[in-house]
């Protein structure tokens, strides 16, 4: 069968690859020069089932009330005359209550191991570089009641499977050396071994080579302008290079998706949410970070890719705005200085800002609905790289009418 992949980011780069695994014709279409030039480029690189918390908890209501006045919170809420920003805010403070957090949460942490598993079998299939850490990750807290109740929290995915360690102050100096300098602050952090990291960019890339030498054809430069049905089927895309047509067709547009989808009269509830990172050349310095870790205190993300470092904070309710100025860095980089005083060329740090197609839940959303040709693949959030392989090969199975290797409870359009 013809299958044409809409999307070019990790997700739509991972499906087509499983597609062609169970014996499809692929057509990939991107509207970038390039596969994985957004949110795909800039993310912070973890494959992180052991930071499968959902943003929708209990705490973020407040979180986000405080933002309309404090500059520093994690969640930012800013108003605008978008009536969908309001309508899926309220739809994300309906799953802010403790059960609704613990349901997604297993959801999503068996997702992301599931995906964990199934970018292995990719790897064992096609040589791939995209500057890999398997060192684990650490979340490390800033006092000793801040790290109980980290623990306390943790059990919710240690009872589920994930491979965790506790760690006090000199176990952490032990594991990462370069935080001898500046991590006087830590109180000490859980260690999650199974963890890992890398560019998802580039492996973006890499993985889109594989698929053309597996005959895929990757049309880059091609902007989605209009999807074309005919009763309950989908029968054509317009592009900004002329028309294209498939057997099926597998909506991985990202932040794009909903938009697509709503003129097709499917409601899918997801939205951009914005995020920041900066990337930093470790030049000639010697105390650089050697592996990824989140300041839960602060919710800042640091990965080490090669000689780069990435560093990520912030979820912003903002809008499709992906616009950023010089103090939107200044926290994440005052904290990536104190932590490693010697660790990088900061002065030389890149700003970036993109969206995450997140859904209220915090899990993606799967299946068709209303035309029996068109599958979606969206909504992936902030941890759209840990989660796409399983995405994929989920999206795959679908389409094959395979039985799915988890539950798509609260997953499904």
């Amino acid at each position: 069968m013809r299958i044409m992949v809409l999307g070019g980011g990790v997700v739509g780069v991972t499906t087509a690859y499983q597609l062609l695994k169970d014996g499809h014709e692929v057509v990939l279409v991107e509207r970038n020069a390039a596969v994985g030039d957004e949110t795909s480029w800039g993310n912070a690189g973890m494959i992180a089932p052991g930071h499968s918390f959902v943003w929708s908890s209990p705490r973020a209501p407040m979180i986000l009330l405080k933002s309309l006045f404090l500059k520093d919170q994690a969640l930012r809420f800013r108003p605008s005359a978008d009536p969908r920003l309001w309508s899926w805010s309220l739809k994300f403070l309906a799953q802010c209550t403790h059960a609704r957090a613990r349901l997604n949460t297993l959801r999503k942490h068996q997702l992301c191991l599931y995906s964990q598993r199934v970018l292995h079998e990719t790897l064992a299939e096609a040589e791939i570089d995209y500057d890999r850490n398997t060192r684990g990750i650490l979340y490390f807290y800033r006092s000793e009641a801040r790290l109980a109740a980290g623990v306390e929290h943790m059990k919710i995915l240690s009872d589920d499977g994930q491979l965790t360690e506790v760690l006090d102050r000199d176990a952490v100096v032990r594991l990462e050396p370069s935080l001898a300098a500046g991590g006087g602050v830590i109180a000490g952090g859980i260690y999650c071994p199974t963890d890992e990291t890398g560019d998802c960019g580039m492996f973006t890339k890499a993985l889109a080579e594989a698929c053309r030498r597996m005959g895929a054809e990757i049309r880059t430069g091609t902007e989605v302008v209009r999807i074309d049905t005919d009763g309950d089927r989908v029968t054509g895309v317009a592009t900004s290079m002329g028309p294209l047509a498939a057997d099926a067709y597998v909506l991985a547009l990202g932040n794009h998706s909903p938009i697509h989808a709503r003129r097709l009269g499917i409601p899918l509830a997801v939205y951009p949410i914005k995020g920041y990172s900066l990337t930093i050349p470790v030049g000639n310095h010697r105390a650089g970070p050697t592996l990824a870790s989140v300041d839960e205190d602060n919710l800042v993300a640091i990965s080490r890719f090669g000689d780069r470092v990435r560093v990520t904070a912030t979820a912003e309710f903002a809008g499709y705005d992906t616009s950023h100025k010089p103090q939107d860095f200044e926290f994440m980089l005052g904290v990536i200085r104190d932590l490693y005083p010697d660790g990088a060329d900061y002065d030389r740090a890149e700003g970036w800002a993109g969206l995450r197609p997140m859904t209220p839940e915090g899990t993606p959303r799967f299946g068709r609905r209303k035309y029996g040709n068109l599958w979606i693949n969206s909504g992936h959030g902030h941890m759209g790289w840990t989660m796409s392989h399983a995405a994929a090969r989920i999206t795959a199975d679908l389409i094959g009418r395979r039985e799915t290797a988890i539950p798509l409870d609260g997953m499904t359009v």
